[in-house]
């Protein structure tokens, strides 16, 4: 059967007006602010990495300093940087959840580094390893800021994945949920110090 220009094009803007109407778009939308979200937990991450060879060294002159808590937090760093975060990781939720873990033992070694040095009056009064000390800090609450924008982005878009209509639509063209971050390891046990 042979359709007119007329009925073509009425049939061409019918159909975009379903699909924009639909929520394509919005999957699209959220996918993207889910990558710009992730994209800034990256930079916090990076932020940490780059201050790390920074505390070892100042760390590293104190003489009688603990070698083993340096080595543990240089093998979570080169652990933790070692993996590839690629935009593409969150699709993926068994890299993810090692992308994870690797941060999380990052994240324990350098509570344990700071719990060490309290032992180190010479250390914590180095004007250097204060100011490296008040940046780590600054960048950890960084993290933590970027990832709870993180999860709640990934809410929103896994939200509309899970609802109707969006959940018909996600399906014929492939969206799926995307990992959250969660709860680091050992986040509810309080650090013990003692002197």
């Amino acid at each position: 059967m042979y359709l007119s220009r007329a009925t073509a094009w009425l049939v061409t803007l019918l159909a975009t007006l379903t699909l924009s109407g639909c929520g394509y778009n919005d999957f699209q939308r959220l996918d993207e602010q889910v990558k710009a979200a992730w994209s800034e937990v990256l930079n916090q991450y990076q932020r940490r990495a780059d201050l790390i060879p920074n505390i070892v060294s100042t760390v590293k002159g104190e003489a009688n300093f603990e070698q083993e808590t340096l080595t543990k937090v240089i093998e979570a760093r080169a652990k933790a940087t070692s993996i590839q975060a690629t935009p593409e990781l969150i699709n993926n939720p068994e890299a993810f959840n090692k992308f994870q873990a690797a941060q999380g033992e990052l994240s324990s070694a350098l509570s344990r580094l700071m719990v060490t040095v309290e032992r180190y009056p010479e250390l914590k009064s180095n004007q250097n390893f204060t100011k490296l000390q008040d940046q780590l800090e600054g960048t950890e609450n960084r993290v933590s800021v970027e990832r709870r924008r993180y999860n709640e982005t990934v809410l929103n878009y896994n939200r509309k994945i899970r609802t109707f209509p969006g959940a018909l639509l996600a399906g014929v063209f492939g969206f799926e949920r995307m990992p959250l971050f969660e709860a680091e390891a050992g986040a509810k046990k309080t650090p013990q110090v003692k002197f």
